[in-house]
């Protein structure tokens, strides 16, 4: 069940006496998000009220997104929909405390299409409906600035996925281990950061399959693959398709390898951040210093901050900024 507000209220039909109040609210309970609705003098039968939000149901139903291959962007995930739980609608209205008041429980419809069921593509976003935006953080070199970056996620309370380089991750599982203790998701960003475009097959399957190992180590069930440097032909998709991993690409880029600074990342993101937004970076000092900056920015924007697993599932968002699990 997912909570979301309504700005009409419907009508009662013919047997509304009077309104005590022009006010509407939400109430959540057991993860069931309902619309309290003014409340009527007049009493009703259940077959009133049933034809009451039966009607009201079709007012309020937000038809499901499927997953798509986009021409210019690959594969879009698909996003779920809304409709009214009408017998869980019905059983709240008659047990009501209050007499005739109708609090709309919604529940979630997925698409008929999943991104799961797309020939193996490329994903460089989520879905444009989707009001969250992703961080994914390659690593392949470098601690210095990583305790920085996991302060400034911490403080902010927000979770990012870290793509690993297999051979930087061999040496360094602690810093994994610490990177995974604090809520954030790990993946695989292959072994030793080979154009994945260059190599034979043979070599692709074990630049992923090494990694997946050391990950597995970590209790860590994988479904992700970032190609190093962004580098990848259709063969690499497939390869890791067949280990059940979904390629992903970014939708804006920090060039924080360039060390561009701070301002100029803001700046950047600022004209480009918008829902469905993957945001490549890497533990550089310009994506130290930028960070709580983005941080701020993208949840001014009204956006969402989640994992890429997040952003790429079809499931909504809550009132509360969290996707229902």
């Amino acid at each position: 069940m997912v909570l979301i507000s309504v700005n009409s209220i419907p009508s009662v039909g013919t047997y509304i006496a009077s309104v005590k109040e022009n006010k509407t609210h939400l109430i959540t309970k057991n993860n069931m998000a309902t619309e309290e609705v003014r409340p009527v003098v007049a009493s009703v039968t259940k077959s009133t009220l049933l034809e009451t939000i039966s009607k009201e149901a079709e007012n309020r139903k937000i038809a499901p997104i499927n997953a798509k291959v986009d021409s210019v962007w690959k594969a879009i995930p698909g996003y779920n929909g809304l409709e009214v739980d009408i017998e869980e609608t019905l059983k709240l209205a008659e047990h009501q405390l209050t007499p005739n008041q109708i609090n709309y429980v919604m529940k979630e419809v997925e698409p008929s299409i999943q991104l799961d069921d797309l020939a193996p593509n490329p994903v460089y976003k989520g879905n444009p409906k989707k009001p969250m935006v992703s961080f994914m953080i390659n690593v392949a070199w470098g601690n210095e600035f990583l305790p920085s970056m996991l302060d400034s996620l911490r403080k902010e309370n927000v979770h990012a996925t870290f793509f690993f380089d297999g051979s930087w991750l061999k040496k360094n599982t602690e810093m994994a281990k610490r990177i995974q203790s604090e809520g954030h998701e790990i993946s695989n960003h292959a072994y030793s950061h080979k154009d994945m475009r260059t190599i034979s097959r043979s070599k692709a399957v074990e630049e992923i399959s090494k990694t997946e190992d050391l990950l597995k180590q970590l209790g860590v069930k994988n479904t992700l693959f970032a190609p190093p440097s962004g580098y990848f032909n259709q063969e690499t998709v497939q390869v890791a398709s067949e280990f059940k991993l979904q390629t992903v690409l970014w939708t804006f880029d920090t060039i924080d390898w360039k060390n561009p600074g701070a301002t100029r990342i803001l700046e950047r993101l600022s004209n480009n951040v918008e829902p469905g937004t993957l945001i490549l970076m890497h533990p550089t000092v310009s994506s130290r210093d930028a960070l709580p900056g983005m941080i701020s920015l993208i949840k001014k924007r009204g956006l969402v901050l989640g994992t890429v697993s997040d952003l790429l599932s079809s499931k909504r968002i809550t009132g509360q900024g969290q996707i229902m699990k």
